[in-house]
């Protein structure tokens, strides 16, 4: 075993909140941003499987930023990532999912087994005094949570951020308080905020924000944590030698970095290409079709015919293709265009239609469960598939409910379930050497 104990202190802060929509993503964005820009090495964790805010947070940071959740990817890789980062990090901040309580395992299940006290982004706007007893909420909810702090999000006023401020028991302080500034507004779709490469002067807008927060006095650094873990073992060589071909650009970008490190880790050379402008392959063993937004691309992607033929001759040439929700839903017949109407002809793949649907389809964690080890992951999309092609399995949601379809199709994988490589190294070397 090729393992060792490390251990960081740095200043750290688990970003909550009530539940969504209270503006948590924005502030953590901003605070780092904050000290970033004070000269401090900031580094970000999102809890929970999200692609979309770990895109802004790491342009905020100018770091890294890596999911992290005690079922998905598992404690002791959550405590062996933040232990690593408390090395030569001067602040660690973590954003939470949902609310506090949220989920299981939730936000407050993390910041308990990490010693990383909870900071609550609480919304003001809409009420006064209420605020105090919000966060007294939070704070007695659990015996085994420490919430010391809180932040008050988009106060209208001077005596509006007072309101809240003398509405606090006497062990809770006012952290700071945000006034309404549209620097924190970040426009969004229907999977959650738009991509950060999609953003106008997005790095304007964090500085903007940043500067908000620090007129509110929120530049200090928060109480100083110790972080302590084993490193994990170096994952086996399965993948030496193999080439894969990774699709990355504005339909496809749903893509965990430990996933990728974890293939180079294993062997594997990457080499990332855009199915919307490029008309070819890399020269490859295998190919990767990540989640995305295809749906908003389906015109260019059905036009751009050299792609659909080289990835069509990548699967009749038998070479693995592993497709994950956006990547299956290119890999169907056609995709009904959520704008207009039309029916895009894609790579058909595998049979079948996509459309999109008025409302979320399926979210949650799921696991899939092979001989080969128990991939865990997510699912979470808006489209629906039509198809008459069985499935060759079905992954398993964390209450053991039937979860996603997974359909081969050939040399094809295909399923709307994100999987968290790291969780069954194994598993991913056999969808990848076929």
């Amino acid at each position: 075993m090729n393992t060792q104990t490390i251990t960081g202190t740095t200043a750290a802060a688990m970003i909550t909140a009530p539940g969504s929509g209270h503006g948590k993503s924005m502030v953590t964005a901003a605070l780092a941003r904050l000290h970033k820009n004070e000269g401090r090495n900031v580094r970000v964790f999102k809890h929970g499987p999200d692609y979309l805010d770990p895109m802004v947070l790491e342009r905020a940071s100018g770091n890294p930023v890596y999911q992290v959740h005690g079922w998905m990817t598992g404690m002791d890789e959550v405590r062996w990532r933040l232990a690593e980062a408390a090395q030569t990090a001067d602040l660690i901040l973590v954003e939470g999912s949902m609310g506090l309580f949220d989920g299981d395992p939730s936000t407050a299940d993390m910041a308990v087994a990490c010693g990383i006290p909870a900071l609550p982004v609480i919304g003001a706007n809409a009420m006064g005094q209420t605020f105090g007893a919000i966060a007294l909420g939070l704070a007695r909810y659990r015996d085994d949570l420490e919430v010391k702090e809180v932040i008050a999000n988009r106060t209208g006023s001077g005596y509006h951020a007072h309101l809240c401020k003398e509405s606090l028991p006497e062990d809770i302080s006012l952290l700071g308080a945000i006034p309404r500034n549209e620097a924190f507004d970040i426009p969004d779709r229907h999977l959650g905020i738009v991509q950060a490469d999609e953003i106008t002067d997005l790095d304007t807008q964090l500085d903007a924000a940043a500067e908000v927060l620090k007129e509110a006095g929120l530049d200090q650094l928060p109480a100083q944590v110790t972080l302590e873990a084993t490193t994990p073992e170096q994952p086996p060589r399965l993948l030496e030698g193999t080439t894969i071909a990774i699709a990355k650009d504005a339909a496809f970008a749903f893509i965990y970095r430990a996933n990728t490190e974890l293939l180079e880790a294993m062997g594997a050379t990457l080499k990332f290409f855009s199915p919307l402008a490029d008309k070819e392959l890399p020269d490859a063993d295998a190919l990767w079709l990540p989640g995305g937004y295809p749906e908003l691309h389906g015109r260019a992607l059905a036009d751009n015919t050299a792609m659909k033929a080289a990835i069509q001759a990548h699967h009749q040439a038998g070479k693995p293709i592993y497709a994950e929700c956006g990547g299956l839903m290119a890999c169907t017949e056609t995709m009904t265009d959520p704008e207009d109407g039309t029916e895009h002809s894609l790579y058909a793949l595998m049979p079948g239609k996509v459309s999109m649907a008025p409302k979320l389809k399926a979210l949650g964690i799921q696991s899939l469960n092979t001989e080969n080890g128990e991939l865990r992951g997510h699912t979470f999309h808006h489209s629906e598939l039509e198809t008459e092609l069985e499935p060759a399995m079905r992954t398993t949601k964390k209450n053991g409910s039937e979860g996603e379809r997974v359909f081969k199709q050939g040399s094809l994988t295909a399923s709307y379930f994100h999987g968290y490589f790291p969780t069954a190294p194994k598993l991913i070397a056999e969808l990848f050497k076929g």
